[in-house]
């Protein structure tokens, strides 16, 4: 896999940092997080493809364990407030000293500099201070953060795993790792870049909810269909709209002009009452091999099952669960997500340990003093 053979310490976290973890991971990085000991949860929904090593980071003696771990990795991947890992003393000053090549990367809300760099937040204060929260919503409603996917999930842990491997291939030239800073404010603004650079071209003029592609449009939006299922519309273009109403049965004469505002909100009723007429299977039969950019709105347990995606493999199962597929798909290095169960808080303790050099005295020494925990599941006969 393409990112084999590299190692990587994520600090135990909150979703972003997780995300970015098994993005790692599943492209074939060998992923070590870092949990605390007495951990009241033993399990991660993102630990996929990760090791796990238990540590008492409020011991003098834990933190040397995790120093000794960063002699021997190529990625720490942090996602503490600011000041948190230089008061332990691993701050990126001291841990790069010890090893030139490694790569610091600190996943935060809002960044290591700056008047709220150690404020708390999450998602939807992240996109509030992105300037992206004040266009999402409805016409006439307030701001409204759709799910925490844009700053933490897109604008955190995906942008900083893009970080993490344009250091690492940085580092084939110079030899040195370098700190990433990366912030979820900056890195949902950076994903709104296209709305920032349309901004002054008008497409954005009218308000919040009112604009073509904010759900203003009668013909870039979602309409419930008669079994109380939805299908997704995004016909724009004036090929893609003719097919549409040719799908729909409307006559273009007796209904105003595609992009006349002034009239969206009377086709959007239109379009509501011909939607509500039939089901979506119906209406996805309908629009089956027409090009209108018309598509059913899948739920979870739908998706798996859907032509496309089955014949993709877009979706991958492991039992009963069913989850997306890393994407990307390389063509020769492609991820190859491990089906095995996450990992127990603490079960690859001492394994990981071993690797690292520590002899078997001093192991048993610290599991003693609960500086470390070996939490190995019982076998099931």
């Amino acid at each position: 896999m393409a990112l084999a053979g590299v190692r990587v310490l994520e600090l135990a976290g909150l979703a972003p940092a997780p995300f970015c973890g098994m993005i790692l991971a599943d492209f074939g990085a060998d992923v070590i997080r870092v949990d605390r000991t007495r951990a009241s949860m033993a399990l991660s929904p993102l630990a996929r493809g990760k090791r796990s090593v238990a540590l008492n980071l409020k011991t003098a003696d834990g933190v040397a364990v995790l120093r000794k771990l960063c002699r021997h990795t190529d990625v720490v991947l942090e996602p503490y407030r600011k000041g948190v890992m230089e008061k332990l003393g691993l701050g990126p000053g001291e841990l790069l000293k010890e090893n030139p090549r490694l790569i610091y990367a600190r996943l935060t809300g809002y960044g290591q500099s700056g008047s709220y760099s150690a404020a708390a937040g999450h998602d939807i204060n992240y996109l509030a201070i992105s300037g992206l929260l004040s266009k999402l919503g409805r016409s006439g409603e307030r701001p409204y953060a759709p799910l925490n996917l844009l700053a933490d999930f897109a604008g955190g842990g995906l942008s900083c795993a893009l970080g993490i491997v344009l250091a690492l291939l940085e580092r084939t030239r110079s030899g040195k790792g370098q700190v990433i800073d990366a912030s979820m404010v900056e890195g949902a603004a950076y994903l709104g870049s296209f709305i920032w650079n349309t901004d002054n071209t008008g497409m954005w003029s009218r308000g919040r909810g009112e604009n073509m592609l904010d759900g203003g449009a009668p013909f870039y939006d979602t309409y419930k269909t008669s079994d109380g299922k939805y299908m997704a519309v995004g016909s724009i273009e004036p090929q893609f709209y003719k097919q549409l109403l040719h799908g729909l049965g409307l006559d273009a004469a007796d209904l105003p002009p595609q992009m006349s505002f002034d009239n969206w909100p009377e086709l959007k009723q239109v379009f509501t009452k011909c939607f509500a007429s039939k089901t979506q299977e119906e209406w996805t039969k309908v629009f089956d091999g027409v090009d209108a950019c018309i598509t059913p709105v899948l739920s979870f347990d739908q998706v798996g099952s859907n032509p496309h995606n089955r014949d993709r493999g877009s979706f991958i199962k492991n039992g009963q669960e069913e989850s997306p597929r890393p994407a990307p798909l390389l063509s020769r290095t492609p991820a190859v997500p491990c089906l095995a169960r996450s990992p127990m808080i603490g079960e690859h303790t001492c394994a990981v340990l071993e690797e690292c050099g520590f002899r078997s005295a001093e192991i048993e020494k610290m599991l003693s003093a609960g500086i470390i925990e070996d939490n190995i599941p019982e076998a099931k006969l």
